[in-house]
């Protein structure tokens, strides 16, 4: 499959959208893992590997790094692809925000997996309403096949309208299984970089930038007349409307083929925003009830409700039809429309043994964590908190370590801790992962080094990033040359090894950090025991790709 064009290939959505990226001729792909989005940069890169025509597929520090250097290869005239987790899109706000009212050169496609139902997540947030916020149009797939079709179209809309696009993927879409059918691929061409005479496009200094907001703001009708072909709008005799989109369109077709009675039914099918007022006034004026099937926020259904005036009774996340949080699946559908399943079909139950999630056999966060508990009640502290962070050692809150008490968003657990300690819970700890640490905690690092509290930040570093699928990281071995340059002094930089036969080497290390008033770091050092297992550090260690 890697490195041939066949015709037919069976795939993850995320993994169309690869192909997709591929066979429009992408340049350049760049991400941060993240669940559920991860395997789109991965398939990517797999594929770009195997043809060796020059391509790049490049993991970055966080997802605004990522997010730039898909704008700069753009700007060379390239076409680029920049792929992250729904919450990841805030990390690279400035730049999603602001590469709308630049522009683009060579096609950018923005790639964004939104997960409702919080499978992997700290919430359900709507990547539909940023896009909405940054004026930048999202197309919506609602299978496989439409993945990979709708990524090769977004690459063309980008340079139409000389905007980035966002291709919305939602969970079960992203890991959703399905055979496509691949179109002939294109070879990479180059728009050439922008004139010299275009630096007023890019110059975002105020007095350009409010011109070109205005441009930006001036192509709202354009952009909708652009993307309005993808929403269609099939009117019946029936009083009754459904509205779809993404997963919502997905399952309301499994639906009509369990029962012909709803095909019958008014519908507009979204697959593309802005919508256009007329789609959804032609909705309302027709129906005298509409039911809104949409992953995550109720956006399409605010905006039906805010038309419709009371005439039409608008039945979605707004009203409890549909429950307010959580995925969609097709038994909310049917309830909603009041079908119940044939007599022929029977319910089952089944026993299953609950498996919550924990830290692998043999990894050595357990090791760290059991320090850092025994290192608090040789204080006579037993009711500590540990300020946590993004990643598999998060596993460290549940039961028997209860090592963490928060846990809100990457990079938190830094900025958190020297917070605690600046109001005086001392002594303050936190836990970060070596990935997460690149990630985010860079910047809170330098004020940490200079501060004069008694504040800790332990580094579980196993030199991958090992929550997400052992993706390597963008630099390993290189947490304490850093912690020097952002100003910890070499006594304050303390390496460990989480193993049983260090326990009260390290236990008493961290007693006397514990102790200390001023701030440390402490890099508990051991390779993921899954990696491990994979061979996976050998590409790292010889300095293989990132």
């Amino acid at each position: 499959m890697v490195g041939k064009h066949k015709d037919q290939v069976m795939v993850l959505g995320d993994e169309a959208v690869s192909f997709g990226a591929v066979d429009a001729g992408v340049k350049g792909v760049y991400a941060y893992p993240g669940t559920p989005s991860t395997e789109v940069f991965e398939g990517a890169q797999r594929i770009i590997d195997g043809l060796g025509d020059g391509r790049v597929a490049k993991w970055a520090a966080n997802e605004k790094v990522s997010y730039e250097l898909a704008l700069g290869t753009s700007y060379t005239g390239h076409r680029s692809m920049v792929v992250m987790k729904h919450v990841g899109l805030n990390v690279a706000m400035d730049a999603f925000v602001n590469s709308a009212i630049t522009g683009v050169q060579g096609g950018l496609v923005v790639v964004v997996a939104d997960d409702p139902g919080m499978h992997s997540s700290q919430n359900e947030q709507d990547t539909r309403a940023l896009c909405d916020f940054a004026c930048i149009p999202c197309l919506e797939p609602s299978t496989p096949q439409q993945a990979y079709e709708y990524t090769i179209k977004a690459f063309d809309l980008s340079e139409k309208l000389k905007l980035p696009i966002v291709v919305r993927l939602v969970t079960r879409l992203a890991h959703a299984r399905a055979p496509i059918n691949r179109s002939k691929m294109q070879t990479v061409t180059c728009m050439g970089i922008p004139g010299s005479d275009h630096w007023k496009n890019w110059v975002l200094i105020p007095a350009i930038a409010r011109v070109q907001y205005q441009k930006l703001r001036d192509k709202t009708e354009t952009i909708k007349s652009s993307v309005e072909s993808y929403n269609q709008l099939k009117l019946t005799s029936s009083k009754i409307g459904i509205v779809t989109s993404g997963m919502g369109s997905a399952y309301f077709d499994q639906i009509c083929r369990e029962f012909t009675s709803v095909c019958e039914l008014s519908r507009l099918n979204i697959s593309a925003y802005p919508i256009s007022k007329e789609a959804l006034c032609g909705m309302v004026t027709a129906c005298e009830k509409i039911y809104v099937f949409e992953e995550n926020y109720p956006y399409i259904e605010d905006q039906l409700i805010a038309l419709s005036s009371d005439k039409a009774e608008i039945n979605g996340r707004r009203n409890g039809v549909i429950p307010i949080a959580g995925e969609l699946n097709p038994l909310k559908l049917k309830k909603a429309l009041g079908l119940t399943l044939p007599e022929s079909i029977k319910k089952v139950d089944f026993d299953v043994t609950p498996r919550p999630p924990k830290l692998c056999d043999g990894c050595g966060h357990i090791d760290a964590f059991k320090v850092l508990k025994e290192a608090y009640l040789a204080l006579g502290i037993s009711d500590y908190r540990i300020f946590g962070d993004i990643g598999c050692y998060t596993l460290g809150t549940m039961p028997p370590h209860l090592g963490i008490h928060t846990c809100v968003e990457m990079g938190a657990s830094a900025g958190m801790t020297l917070g605690a300690a600046l109001a005086e819970l001392t002594p303050s700890v936190g836990v970060i992962g070596d990935s997460t640490f690149m990630h985010s905690a860079l910047p809170t690092i330098i004020s940490f080094a200079n501060s004069k509290v008694n504040a800790t930040l332990v580094v579980m570093d196993n030199r991958i990033t090992g929550m997400t699928g052992q993706q390597p990281t963008v630099a390993v071995d290189l947490i304490p040359n850093i912690a020097k340059a952002c100003g910890f002094s070499d006594e304050s930089i303390h390496q460990l090894i989480p193993l049983a036969k260090n326990n009260e080497q390290n236990l008493e290390t961290m007693i006397k950090v514990l102790k200390h008033d001023g701030p440390d770091l402490v890099i508990f050092k051991r390779e993921c025991i899954q990696a491990l297992r994979k061979g996976l550090y050998k590409e790292i260690d010889k300095g293989g790709k990132s």
